[in-house]
């Protein structure tokens, strides 16, 4: 399963803003090509499949724009030998272009809903190299070290305790800034006990909510 007739004009026109903005990562987008995105975005929203736009998803949660989602994966630098540790499941789409680029994903939410059916559409594809875990994103599980973490929610400040959780060289790619304003997609390379940080682009997502809830 690929993407579909339908939606080949908008994957078209995806791949041609992300090469004007300087990506132009084959397998990124390959591996997003191989991986049926309307299947994660719901029906009454699939005119948006490929833009930029977020749309709504369960739980009160989104499925972010395309475009912003190939530049965070392709900013991770994923090889094939990685353990990938994702913030944020939500539709489970970015985990299962992770895997395909990746040796193993883990990928945590807060919500058991979307847990749930993240897995059911890993199933599907025939992805076996995804766990997906309820789980609290503040907090991480310790199975690490991981070679990239990627978070789709907001840190107020550069979220230096991911450190210890990194090997040599890892990368770490979040959005910082106030949860109620604009913040800055960030990529974080560690080397030795610091980071070297760059900016990749605005954004706004929501803040990054403590513990798991309880009753979805």
């Amino acid at each position: 399963m690929t993407v579909g007739e339908g939606d080949r004009e908008g994957f078209a026109a995806f791949m041609l803003r992300m090469r004007a903005r300087g990506i132009n990562n084959s397998e990124l987008f390959a591996a997003m090509e191989a991986t049926p995105r309307g299947s994660f975005v719901p029906v009454e929203w699939h005119r948006w499949t490929w833009s930029q736009r977020s749309v709504p998803i369960e739980c009160g949660e989104v499925i972010e724009g395309c475009d912003l989602q190939a530049t965070v994966i392709d900013a991770l630098q994923i090889g094939s030998s990685h353990r990938v540790l994702e913030i944020g499941t939500g539709s489970g789409y970015t985990a299962a272009v992770m895997s395909r680029l990746a040796a193993k994903v883990i990928t945590l939410d807060r919500y058991k809903t979307l847990i749930e059916d993240a897995r059911i559409r890993h199933d599907a594809l025939g992805l076996k190299n995804i766990v997906a875990m309820q789980a609290n994103g503040a907090e991480v599980v310790e199975d690490g070290p991981y070679d990239r973490i990627v978070a789709w929610a907001a840190f107020e400040e550069p979220p230096r305790r991911f450190a210890e959780f990194l090997t040599s060289g890892g990368v770490l790619v979040a959005p910082v800034g106030p949860g109620e304003g604009v913040q800055m997609i960030q990529q974080f390379v560690k080397t030795g006990s610091r980071f070297e940080r760059t900016d990749l682009m605005p954004a706004r997502l929501q803040p990054l909510a403590k513990g798991i809830a309880k009753a979805i």
